[in-house]
């Protein structure tokens, strides 16, 4: 779950990470009262559990009381990233030269913790990379062990840092690797981090993603995120689902999946993309969710960008015949939104196969990847 900056900024504070003292208000005028309370000029920023609020707009420099009241007035109340505005932090403004970014994450990849340095940072990270290949260093580290302050400092040299900057990078380097490791997070990212005249390092934004699923062993996070508005599983897509008591990761493609087991659904989006396809979500619905794919197929379709569905069950425990009547029980509300493609083996597949045939007209496909090219191929058409 992304946590909202001012969250992410006490969480950071916590790990010794320097913060400019800031003020979280709900209306324009507890705005202006916060600017002129914590000195002018000012950074008044939108709280809402995303990245990219900058580029949509929603970070604002202030330099009177006024402005901080106007800049409040037109963020409270409007749509940022998918999230409504309801709170805005007030900050000052920190001097600085130049601005970096530091990260820790969760890397699929190297299936291992890794930090990031770049001396390009207040922007998209990925667009710094885009335009400069090899600006953004990495060092992959073993989540057991402590990092030897050497190899941060050598992270921030090979990434660029000046070299009376170099050490107070390190040490917050070292800060967000105590800070993922004793929270269990996905993600720590500082975009901007600078460094004042005094050689003081700053977080200015704070980017937090922690692991839901862990919370239950931290009774500190539990408490900071207690208000409920302050944290986010995703987007509003998969807020939808989870609402539903389902999982969605939405992805960037264009195929709606949805599958039963976490297996074969991941092993769905990896033959989508193999075919050529692009994945537009994951999306299970077995186990105790097996009663729940009319729910599941619903909030797939919701999906704008999909162009297609690949509805896969291969049924032990959950009966795909329950499965398939839940999908074409919402299939029928919708009908002719999208083309959907079926592979349906295991328990209670004669009887599944019979009710879409039935009830949709369709017939299932008897392999799984001639299902997968057919919704790929539909995708791809209907993206002409």
């Amino acid at each position: 779950m992304m946590v909202e900056e001012r969250v992410g900024k006490q969480i950071l504070a916590s790990a010794g990470v320097r913060v400019p003292v800031s003020v979280v208000v709900a209306t324009p005028d507890e705005a202006a009262e916060a600017a002129e309370a914590v000195g002018l000029p000012a950074m008044v920023k939108a709280q809402v559990p995303a990245g990219g609020r900058g580029k949509a707009g929603g970070v604002v420099q202030v330099s009177t009381v006024e402005d901080a009241r106007v800049g409040a007035q037109r963020l409270l109340g409007s749509t940022l990233v998918g999230f409504a505005v309801e709170r805005v932090l007030v900050e000052p403004r920190v001097d600085h030269d130049a601005e970096y970014y530091v990260a820790v994450l969760d890397d699929p990849l190297e299936r291992a913790a890794v930090l990031l340095c770049c001396a390009v940072g207040g922007v998209d990270i990925e667009e710094t990379e885009r335009i400069r290949p090899g600006s953004v260093h990495r060092l992959v580290a073993d989540i057991d062990a402590d990092l030897d302050p050497a190899a941060l400092r050598g992270l921030a040299v090979r990434a660029g840092i000046p070299a009376g900057q170099v050490g107070a990078v390190a040490d917050v380097l070292s800060a967000l690797w105590a800070c993922y490791r004793s929270t269990e997070a996905e993600l720590v990212e500082v975009n901007p981090l600078v460094v004042d005249a005094a050689g003081t390092a700053w977080a200015l934004d704070a980017k937090v993603a922690l692991d839901d699923s862990a919370l239950d062993r931290h009774l500190e996070l539990q408490q900071l995120l207690g208000d409920g508005q302050a944290q986010s599983s995703g987007t509003p897509l998969e807020e939808d689902a989870r609402a539903r008591g389902l999982l969605l990761i939405e992805l960037d493609g264009d195929v709606g999946i949805v599958a039963n087991g976490a297996g074969l659904t991941m092993a769905s989006l990896d033959v989508v993309t193999y075919y050529g396809g692009r994945p537009a979500n994951f999306m299970e619905v077995g186990g105790d969710n097996y009663t729940r794919a009319d729910a599941g197929m619903e909030v797939v379709l919701s999906n704008p960008n999909v162009r297609s569905v690949l509805v896969n069950f291969c049924g032990a425990f959950a009966r795909t015949d329950v499965m398939a009547e839940g999908v074409v029980n919402a299939l029928e509300r919708h009908r002719g939104h999208v083309p959907v493609f079926f592979s349906i083996h295991g328990t209670g597949a004669d009887e599944a196969v019979a009710l879409v045939r039935q009830r949709l007209g369709v017939e299932p496909y008897p392999v799984m990847d001639d299902a997968v090219q057919a919704a790929v191929a539909a995708a791809k058409e209907a993206q002409k």
